[in-house]
């Protein structure tokens, strides 16, 4: 354990305040994209606690430790274009994006956490010249493959320094799934500040806090997602460089997940009465308080003894269980109840990066749909 103690999160990454212990304790798990071979199979796996903790000051929700990037983005199992949903969703994205420009020509628009490219392509379509930043390898060689321009790296000064040095400011900066997965948000939005044309706008698309509240989607947590964002503390970390929320959008990604789109202070669009309205309604009810996040956590701990009731249950009576979807989130489930073979036979999913292989940590295999 006293290694793993160096990812240990002392302070809030939005405010700085110092963090309590955890509100919520899932169990020292895998990583949930760590999908494995058979010959990976016999050899230990990384794990780490996952474990929710809530900032006493800016609210924030945030895990208690931390693992290096390198260890989850380097080589990534996740590719954006698997899915038609999602070819639909980045299209409707871009254009979302486009009629929110206030210029008449649209620029430079960068998408941070590019994957294979799939949003860059949209924002071209839409008359953008697109850029991506990606830094799992075998994701951005696949993006330049297709025609994407991608640089493979992280978001940092160099990145944003190669594309002011060669293209120019952003007229739009997104992250799409990709803010609540960075430890330092400071030397982001720092970064963000730099790159973004004056008239220009930053947005960001996340599964809100509200709705893993409201549904119980406590399977959205693992080690990729370091924050769980509601709209308070995000508008505060914000406002700490210059930035301000000018709009939010509802869609159906994740479950239920936010658009969020920023700009610098006077650059000229109006809030619009959502924002306000959607904090009102945080504040209503009750994120500002302690006790909605220990009764959340209760009825996690209910979920876990319900299914794991209804598993063993449908074993006695003979029956077979498998899953359908090896997402991220299926193996935060899996391993949170402790199921393996003895309980779920295989699940199958549609991704070919993931087929063969093996549910990091519960080593349930993954087959694709032929299969059944």
């Amino acid at each position: 354990m006293s290694d793993l103690e160096i990812y240990r999160r002392k302070n809030c990454r939005y405010c700085e305040t110092p963090l309590p212990g955890p509100f919520l304790e899932l169990g020292i798990m895998a990583l949930a994209n760590s999908f494995l071979t058979e010959e990976e199979a016999r050899l230990p796996e990384f794990e780490c606690p996952l474990d929710l903790t809530l900032c006493p000051k800016c609210r924030l929700v945030q895990l208690t430790h931390v693992v290096p990037p390198e260890k989850m983005f380097s080589h990534y199992l996740y590719v954006s274009s698997t899915t038609e949903t999602f070819r639909k969703h980045f299209a409707e994205y871009a254009k979302s994006v486009r009629a929110k420009l206030l210029k008449a020509e649209p620029g430079l628009a960068v998408d941070i956490g590019s994957n294979d490219g799939l949003l860059v392509s949209c924002y071209e379509k839409e008359g953008f010249r697109g850029a991506g930043i990606e830094p799992a390898k075998n994701l951005s060689d696949e993006a330049n493959r297709k025609g994407v321009f991608t640089i493979n790296d992280y978001f940092g000064e160099r990145s944003v320094r190669k594309l002011l040095d060669t293209i120019g400011p952003a007229d739009v900066i997104s992250g799409n799934n990709v803010f609540a997965h960075i430890d330092d948000t400071h030397a982001v939005l720092r970064n963000v500040v730099n790159l973004l044309d004056p008239k220009g706008m930053f947005v960001i698309e996340f599964p809100y806090l509200g709705v893993m509240f409201d549904k119980m989607f406590f399977d959205m947590i693992y080690h990729e997602h370091l924050s769980y964002i509601a709209l308070t503390p995000l508008a505060d970390v914000l406002g700490r460089f210059g930035l301000e929320i000018f709009t939010v959008e509802p869609v159906a990604s994740h479950g239920g997940s936010l658009r969020v789109f920023i700009q610098k202070k006077g650059a000229g669009r109006a809030q619009e009465p959502i924002v306000r309205s959607m904090l009102d309604e945080e504040r209503r009810k009750g994120y500002l308080e302690d006790a909605v996040y220990h009764e959340f956590a209760k009825r996690v701990y209910r979920v876990r003894e319900d299914l794991t009731g209804f598993v063993e249950g449908a074993r006695r009576e003979g029956k077979t269980l498998s899953g359908y979807g090896a997402a991220a989130k299926a193996t935060t489930l899996i391993n949170f109840c402790k199921f393996n073979t003895g309980q779920i036979r295989f699940v199958v999913d549609d991704n070919p990066l993931k087929q063969n292989k093996l549910v990091p940590s519960a080593k349930i295999p993954v087959v694709p749909r032929e299969y059944l």
